[in-house]
C-alpha cells in the first residue's frame, strides 16, 4: 500500500524561460526588418553601391537566425520536485537531453545569492557536493518569488 507521503511530493514546479515573442511575433518582426532593410537598399541600388545590398540581406538573415537561436532557448526547462526524503531537479536542454540530479533535502540548503539592492542575481542548492544551480534563465523576479515558495517547502521537508 502506498501512502500519500510516498507517492505525492512535497513541492513541484516546472522552470522555464520568459518568451517575450510569440512565433507569429517573430514572423511579423523579421517582415518589419527586412522592409526596413529594402528601403536603403533600393537607394544604395539606384545610387550603383549595389554591394550595400547584400549587406542588408546579411543584416536581415542575422536577425533571423537571432531569433531562432532564442526562440529553440526557450524549449528548455527544469523540474524541481520535493518529497520528505528526496530532492530532484531534472533539467532539459533545448535539443531535449535530459538530467536528473537528487539530493537529500536534510543536508541540502537553498542559497540565494542577492546584491547590494537586494536583487536576486542566482539561486544554488548546496550540499556537501558542491552547489547547484537553479533557473540561472529565469529573471530576478522569478528567482526571488520560487526562492521564497521552494524555500517554505524545503523548510517543511525538514521537520
Amino acid at each position: 500500500m502506498i501512502t500519500k507521503t510516498q507517492a505525492d511530493p512535497l513541492f513541484a514546479a516546472k522552470l522555464t524561460p520568459y518568451r517575450s515573442l510569440s512565433s507569429r511575433g517573430q514572423t511579423v518582426l523579421i517582415g518589419v526588418i527586412a522592409a526596413m532593410a529594402a528601403i536603403p537598399s533600393m537607394v544604395f541600388y539606384s545610387l550603383g553601391a549595389w554591394p550595400i545590398v547584400g549587406f542588408m540581406g546579411l543584416d536581415v538573415l542575422g536577425m533571423w537566425l537571432a531569433l531562432r537561436w532564442s526562440n529553440r532557448q526557450t524549449r528548455r526547462f527544469e523540474e524541481v520536485t520535493l518529497w520528505p526524503n528526496r530532492l530532484e531537479v531534472r533539467e532539459v536542454s533545448p535539443a531535449g537531453k535530459q538530467t536528473t540530479t537528487a539530493f537529500d533535502p536534510h543536508r541540502t540548503r537553498l542559497i540565494v545569492d542577492r546584491d547590494y539592492d537586494e536583487k536576486t542575481l542566482a539561486l544554488y542548492l548546496r550540499n556537501d557536493g558542491g552547489d547547484y544551480e537553479l533557473g540561472s534563465f529565469l529573471a530576478a523576479s522569478e528567482k526571488a518569488s520560487f526562492a521564497k515558495v521552494f524555500g517554505t517547502a524545503l523548510r517543511r521537508a525538514r521537520r
